[in-house]
């Protein structure tokens, strides 16, 4: 994880989950993890579908960055567990990748989970962008077009990970054994980024 004094990167604005687009990168990689072969094929063949090059460069690239950060059970896991899984991991993923998510995540999705308050407002964003907006230049920097598009990308991750309901209500995460094993190996701090009463760490079955 970085540092706590590190500054945020809010360059989180080429997508939300990416879900179809990280599926076929990381289909494409598999357990090998060859990341140039896997550019050379995305871009060559428009495998994202997307309308011009420097848009699937993007995109490809958010993805890759992303993947980069699981482990390799974690991606074992991708590639082979169900949709619920794949959610939570490729909500892991972002969260590793963007520290200013994954702490609104604890400091915000999972506190109010833990107080039974199960409604969260773009008010409750807004508090806590602007307590970070304080300390940190490069939140309190940005344009307001901008927090609007970051506060709507956040909100619209939480609903593709199935956090959040379409009413922005907190859904609890049941995770399997597999996938909790998957996150304990890698590092137990990261079960805070899910709104669950306590880490399940039961291995997984044989």
């Amino acid at each position: 994880m970085a540092p706590a004094d590190a500054p945020y990167n809010m360059s989180f604005t080429a997508g939300a989950l990416l879900y179809r687009e990280s599926m076929v990168v990381a289909g494409l990689a598999g357990e090998a993890l060859d990341w140039d072969r896997v550019k050379h094929e995305v871009l060559a063949g428009n495998l994202l579908q997307m309308r011009t090059p420097s848009a699937s460069q993007r995109i490809l690239r958010e993805v890759t960055a992303r993947l980069r950060l699981l482990t390799p059970t974690q991606v074992r896991l991708l590639l082979g567990g169900s949709r619920p899984e794949q959610n939570l991991l490729l909500w892991l993923a972002v969260c590793k990748r963007y520290r200013f998510i994954r702490e609104f995540a604890v400091d915000v999705v999972q506190e109010k989970y833990l107080r039974l308050d199960l409604a969260v407002s773009y008010e409750d964003y807004d508090v806590f962008f602007n307590a970070k907006a304080e300390w940190h230049s490069e939140v309190e920097s940005l344009a307001p077009s901008t927090r609007s598009k970051l506060r709507q990308i956040v909100f619209r991750m939480l609903r593709e990970a199935e956090i959040l309901t379409s009413s922005n209500r907190i859904v609890p995460v049941l995770m399997t054994p597999q996938l909790a094993a998957a996150v304990a190996e890698d590092d137990p701090a990261y079960f805070a980024i899910f709104p669950m009463a306590a880490p399940q760490l039961t291995r997984p079955t044989s």
